[in-house]
């Protein structure tokens, strides 16, 4: 009985034991393989271009994740819903390393069995950037011309958009489009030049992240103001001069006519534009500036333009009524906003900043405003309105040597009917200057044709006797507020019946003060980095609160600031302030 026991158990135990490897079998069997995965050829691209990450996924076993390091680090991460084929991808754009740089993107899948696939590894080299093409252009354009970013474009010599004869008569016309991006170089040789005519338009539209820039075609360390000629506009809006071809043609007699019965004249669009170490002489006195507007009509669009390192001025308007908005004059070498034969435009939003050596033999001013040269009373009287200005001239500090060509934050003279609102100026030896040498500029100021409201001055601390240089500075410098006669006699020749100072304090919101400790301006506006424009929170009451004129035309924002900041920094990307760390021809 016991021998028929034993054999019984021992037939159910292999019976179990069948059983069990039988289980296991099937288990085994049901065990989807590993995921794997395999890719393409190794890629490649120029830094700033855009690759494709591919690899194609098996997961019998339902995919779960793909996980994907760069060079070791996280890079990405991405969750399946148990698909059992499919392909990843991820768009990588190739970083601005060196040529022959090799950056590897390794990736492991986990399927829904947490069985991982092997390493793979897809290998993206870096390729060097070739040279951008250099397009020389010379004599005139007409019709419709682009310029595009794959291109750098050379101007050689005086470089037209139409064409005038010499009586300026217009001949031919053109539109130059100029894509985002494209950079212009001018030939320093020849003084290139880029000169849009009458009944001609340029279209020059750049982005935040792709401004046009007009530069220097010289190598890092190696540029200079005066490279080449800069942009000039002409156009027929109506200007104060006499109606001959000696007086339509803009100073240096290069064939740059202007003015007519237009003033809604359309000469085209600039935005986010940038012109760099521009500006040449042509006559004792007579220049072609960084950005030479001549006659320019209120069709035309000005917004987001840098002038930087220009031989002369960096912005003059030679009558005209075009409207412009966020200008930069950046270490310019005579004037920064230069008015003229009857510019009536509007400005809001500019900003002009000096070195502590560049100045022009002629004296360099943040504004210098004429009705004409000699003062006369033509029309249309240079009357522009400008609003929310910051004038920071190159005395920063006390101990600070800057070039004695420096003159004034603002000069209105010959004349002129100009209005200034919302107004930072410092850093001058004189802040305004009225000056009455030639033509009326103290009666048109006692009259409130030169109305200047808002307007904050603000001395150095320890720069002469008042904040100004007094005591040391020559004629006709140091004061707050000043005109010739103040400076070399013991009596001033009044402004009505007051003294400049006393006049300028009557008008609405103007202040002078002591120095800018409570205007929230950051010192970096006078040091060789990029600025921070913004004002620092808490210290700039002084500049906050004085809302602009409720009467000035729909063009101009409501703003409750002075100067051409408070909490949005608009220079930001686009603008550049080391260019000559740049190197453009490549």
């Amino acid at each position: 009985m016991k021998f028929i026991q034993s054999k019984i158990t021992k037939a159910l135990l292999v019976m179990f034991s069948m059983t069990l490897a039988f289980t296991a079998c099937k288990k085994e069997e049901e065990i989807a393989p590993a995921p794997t995965v395999s890719t393409g050829a190794a890629l490649s691209g120029v830094p700033g271009a855009k690759v494709t990450l591919t690899a194609n996924i098996s997961a019998p076993g339902g995919l779960k994740t793909v996980t994907v390091l760069k060079n070791g680090a996280a890079f990405d991460t991405k969750t399946f819903a148990g698909e059992t084929s499919t392909t990843y991808t991820k768009e990588y754009t190739v970083e601005n390393l060196a040529a022959g740089t090799v950056v590897n993107f390794t990736l492991q899948v986990l399927d829904n069995n947490n069985q991982s696939s092997s390493l793979t590894t897809i290998p993206v080299t870096v390729s060097a950037v070739p040279p951008t093409p250099i397009v020389e252009v010379r004599g005139n354009l007409e019709g419709n011309v682009t310029w595009t970013a794959d291109k750098i474009y050379k101007l050689v010599g005086f470089v037209r958009v139409g064409q005038e004869d010499v009586f300026g008569t217009i001949t031919k016309t053109g539109t130059l489009t100029i894509e985002p991006g494209t950079v212009i170089i001018g030939d320093r040789a020849s003084k290139g030049t880029l000169v849009v005519q009458r009944g001609s338009k340029i279209i020059a539209n750049g982005t935040v992240d792709k401004p046009i820039v007009m530069t220097s075609e010289r190598n890092p360390g190696e540029k200079e103001a005066g490279d080449w000629g800069g942009l000039v506009i002409c156009g027929k809006a109506p200007n104060n001069l006499p109606d001959d071809k000696t007086n339509r043609e803009l100073e240096g007699g290069y064939g740059a006519f202007h003015g007519g019965n237009d003033a809604a004249d359309n000469s085209g669009s600039l935005k986010y534009v940038r012109i760099e170490y521009a500006g040449i002489p042509i006559n004792p006195n007579q220049e072609v500036n960084s950005f030479t507007f001549g006659s320019v009509g209120s069709g035309t669009t000005v917004d987001y333009v840098q002038a930087s390192y220009g031989l002369d001025d960096s912005f003059e308007f030679f009558g005209g009524t075009v409207n412009c908005k966020h200008l930069i004059a950046y270490r310019g070498l005579d004037d920064d906003f230069d008015n003229d034969n009857g510019y009536s435009g509007n400005v809001q939003y500019a900003v002009g900043i000096r070195g502590t050596t560049q100045a022009d033999q002629s004296g360099s001013n943040g504004f210098e405003v004429d009705n004409d040269a000699n003062g006369s009373a033509n029309t249309p009287f240079t009357s522009a309105t400008w609003a929310n200005v910051s004038i920071i001239g190159a005395k920063g500090k006390a101990e600070t040597s800057i070039n004695v060509q420096f003159q004034n934050g603002a000069q209105l003279r010959r004349n002129c009917k100009l209005k200034i609102y919302n107004t930072f100026i410092t850093g001058y030896p004189n802040g305004v200057y009225i000056d009455s040498q030639r033509g009326d500029a103290k009666g048109n100021a006692a009259k409130g044709d030169i109305d200047l409201q808002n307007v904050v001055l603000a001395g150095v601390d320890g720069w002469g006797t008042n904040g100004w240089g007094q005591g040391f500075a020559t004629n006709p410098k140091g004061f707050a507020v000043s005109d010739i006669e103040q400076n070399t006699a013991a009596t001033a020749i009044l402004i009505g019946t007051q003294t400049p100072t006393n006049w300028f304090k009557a008008l609405k919101g103007n202040k002078i003060l002591d120095n800018t400790s409570k205007t929230g301006l950051s010192s970096t506006l006078w040091g060789t980095g990029t600025p921070t424009f913004t004002l620092t929170t808490g210290t700039a009451e002084t500049l906050i609160g004085a809302a602009l004129p409720a009467t000035l035309p729909a063009f101009f924002d409501k703003t409750d600031y002075v100067g051409a900041f408070k909490d949005t920094d608009w220079t930001k990307t686009w603008a550049e302030f080391n260019p000559q760390s740049i190197k453009y021809v490549k």
